[in-house]
């Protein structure tokens, strides 16, 4: 049985003079935060020992229809990470270790 290790994978690409980075966290010695409240504008960061990322609004000015709407998203996506992990590590833990996922929880 092989160890699973925690990881930060990093990468940065140019194509087209389109600068691209794309940062992967695989582990859980990270933390999430949310900073905001009393008139500042609201942050979301994830960080780990490697890598750190923020998510704010639309230029570091008022939030938009736009900010709100990203924020909907990373909650609802936030949401179903939750439940796939709840979910799975319930499976392993009282033994059930089927790794794939019913075609009617995939569009859920």
């Amino acid at each position: 049985m092989s160890e699973h290790k925690p990881y930060t994978y990093v990468t940065a690409s140019i194509h087209e003079g389109v600068t691209r980075f794309d940062v992967s966290f695989c582990t859980s010695e990270m933390s999430a935060k949310a900073f905001g409240g009393d008139g500042e504008r609201p942050f979301l960061t994830l960080s780990s020992t490697e890598a750190h990322m923020t998510v704010t609004t639309t230029g570091g000015g008022p939030v938009t229809e736009q900010d709100v709407t990203l924020a909907r998203e990373i909650f609802t996506a936030s949401a179903r990470y939750l439940a796939d992990c709840e979910r799975r590590h319930l499976d392993q833990s009282t033994g059930l270790t089927d790794k794939t996922t019913p075609p009617d929880e995939v569009a859920a």
